[in-house]
């Protein structure tokens, strides 16, 4: 695979599989625009992709939940590389985690700002993203998608419901309205669904098929593949990548 002269841009880009996904496209030869709402550790991580030598990386601060910010990062992949050949839509987390929720605290009684910011982040920002750099794609013909779910969306959570809730029947409708819509321009677009992956230790301890969680690489190389030439036939689908935790 290789993305020599095409651009990437990357939500939720300062860490995690963001981080990781926007370095192995640079070192496949691809630019970068990585978007994150943590703007200092943002700059850091492109610079070091920037010293490797291969492909470029620009860093845009971004809070996906706002349309204007979303904008100006797709704005700046134009600017700076005259296309968007692929969006990463990373950026993400599970609400009660994320907006610290006391462990145990039922549905009704957490308050309905924490899943408002749940909705915003995991299914607004997804579709922010895409809204603004269809445009783009539209014109140039060409481009993919990848939106990310997660094997929650099929188990469903009792705590976390607009994450649970963002990262199922909405993904899975969003991706496949994208992929209808995108086909007559020559655009692509795909949703892969991890189960758990070794991004913090918690992850460690839950069940799958074989038995252990994925490594953020086999994640991100799917992404890739998807990405990649190797992949133009595919789309319009929700890849489980969870190791058989759904089949438990």
């Amino acid at each position: 695979m290789t993305f020599s002269g095409k651009t990437a841009v990357i939500s939720g880009a300062a860490s995690g599989m963001g981080l990781l996904c926007a370095q192995c496209y640079a070192a496949q030869g691809g630019n970068v625009v990585m978007a994150d709402i943590n703007l200092d550790v943002l700059k850091e991580r492109a610079e070091e992709i920037n010293r490797k030598g291969k492909g470029k990386a620009i860093a845009a601060e971004c809070d996906v939940r706002n349309y204007e910010q979303v904008t100006a990062v797709c704005n700046a992949a134009i600017e700076n590389f005259g296309s968007i050949d692929l969006l990463v839509n990373m950026a993400g987390g599970a609400e009660t985690r994320m907006r610290g929720v006391a462990a145990g605290a039922e549905f009704p009684d957490i308050p309905i700002e924490v899943y408002d910011w749940g909705i915003d982040v995991n299914l607004k920002g997804q579709f922010y993203f895409a809204h603004v750099a269809l445009k783009q794609m539209r014109e140039q013909k060409s481009g993919v998608i990848i939106n990310l779910g997660s094997i929650t969306g099929e188990e469903g959570c009792a705590s976390n419901v607009a994450y649970s809730t963002s990262k199922s029947a909405a993904m899975n409708g969003l991706t496949k309205s994208l992929a209808k819509y995108g086909s007559q321009y020559g655009i692509r677009c795909c949703c892969v669904s991890p189960g758990p992956v070794l991004t913090r230790p918690g992850m460690a301890s839950m069940k799958t098929a074989l038995g252990r969680a994925a490594d953020p690489q086999e994640i991100v190389d799917m992404i890739l593949y998807l990405a990649s030439d190797k992949g133009s036939f595919i789309t319009g689908i929700n890849i489980l990548i969870d190791g058989g935790r759904n089949i438990l």
